[in-house]
C-alpha cells in the first residue's frame, strides 16, 4: 500500500490506464465469449469467422485494432468494436481514479470499476447479471475495501446484509402487488456485493442515483407505441454500477468525511 502511495502522480495515472487497457481486453472477451458458453481462460483466442488462431500481433490492446483497421488481418471480417470500446473504457476508469484519487485509495477505486464493468456490459447485453462475477465482487470488497471510503469491516458486511434485504424486499412486494416479477434475481445480489465495498451508510445515496439513471434513461428512449414505463424491462444493474462507482467521490463530499 505504501508502495503505491508513493508512485509520482503522472506515473499512478499512466500505470493504472495502462494496467485498465490490458485489462479490458481480458472483460471484452469475457462479455462476448460467456454468453456463448465458450471458455475464457482455456484454449487461444481464435478469430470469431474464420477461426484463425491469433498471435501476439493480433492480441495488443487497441493498437491491433487499429493497425487492422478494426477486421481480421487474416480473412477480412470485422472484429466486434466491443473489444476497443471496452479496453478504452477500462484503461479511462484507471487513468480517471488515479487522477481524481491519488494512492492506495484511488488503485481501489479503480479495481472498484473494473469489477462492476463486465457485470455493467452484462446486464446491458444480455440482462444477466452472473453469481460468480457478484461473489468476487463481494470478496474484493470485504478483502480490501477498508482504505477507500475509510469504512470498516462490520459496516460492510452491514452494507452487504442491508443492500440485499433492501433489494429483495422491493423485489418481493412488487411481485405481490403486480402478480409479476419486476426485477432480476441477480439485482439484490449485485446490491450486496456493492455494499462490501461501500458499506451501509451509502447506501441510500447508491440507490437513488441508481433509480434517477434508470427513469431519467426509460423516460429518454420512451417513444410513441412504446409498451407503459411500468411494463418495460429496465436494466438496474448498469445504473446499480455506474451509480456505486460514482458513490466513491461523492459520499465524502456529501456526508463531510
Amino acid at each position: 500500500m505504501a508502495a503505491l502511495d508513493a508512485l509520482p502522480f503522472g506515473m499512478g495515472v499512466g500505470l493504472a490506464a495502462l494496467a485498465g487497457l490490458l485489462l479490458g481486453s481480458f472483460l471484452a472477451t469475457l462479455v462476448l465469449r460467456w454468453p456463448l458458453g465458450r471458455s475464457v481462460l482455456r484454449g487461444r483466442s481464435l478469430c470469431d469467422a474464420c477461426g484463425t488462431a491469433l498471435t501476439a500481433r493480433d492480441l495488443i490492446p487497441l493498437l491491433s485494432a487499429i493497425a487492422a483497421r478494426g477486421r481480421c488481418r487474416h480473412c477480412g471480417a470485422p472484429i466486434d468494436a466491443l473489444h476497443w470500446r471496452v479496453e478504452l473504457l477500462s484503461a479511462a476508469i484507471g487513468a480517471a481514479a488515479l487522477a481524481l484519487m491519488p494512492g492506495t485509495a484511488g488503485w481501489l477505486w479503480a479495481l472498484f470499476g473494473w469489477l462492476l464493468l463486465p457485470l455493467a456490459l452484462l446486464d446491458a447485453r444480455h440482462m444477466w447479471l452472473p453469481d460468480p462475477l457478484n461473489v468476487v465482487l463481494a470478496l474484493a470488497g470485504l478483502l480490501l475495501a477498508g482504505p477507500l471510503l475509510e469504512v470498516s469491516l462490520l459496516d460492510r458486511w452491514i452494507g452487504a446484509v442491508a443492500g440485499g434485504l433492501v433489494l429483495a424486499g422491493i423485489a418481493a412486494a412488487y411481485r405481490r402487488v403486480r402478480g409479476s416479477d419486476g426485477m432480476g434475481g441477480g439485482d439484490p445480489k449485485l446490491v450486496a456485493a456493492i455494499g462490501c465495498w461501500i458499506g451501509w451508510q451509502a447506501l441510500p445515496l447508491l440507490l437513488l442515483l441508481a433509480s434517477l439513471g434508470g427513469l431519467v434513461w426509460a423516460l429518454a428512449f420512451q417513444r410513441k407505441g412504446d409498451e407503459p414505463l411500468s411494463t418495460r424491462a429496465v436494466p438496474f444493474g448498469v445504473f446499480a454500477c455506474a451509480a456505486a462507482w460514482a458513490t466513491v467521490p461523492l459520499w465524502p463530499l456529501i456526508s463531510g468525511r
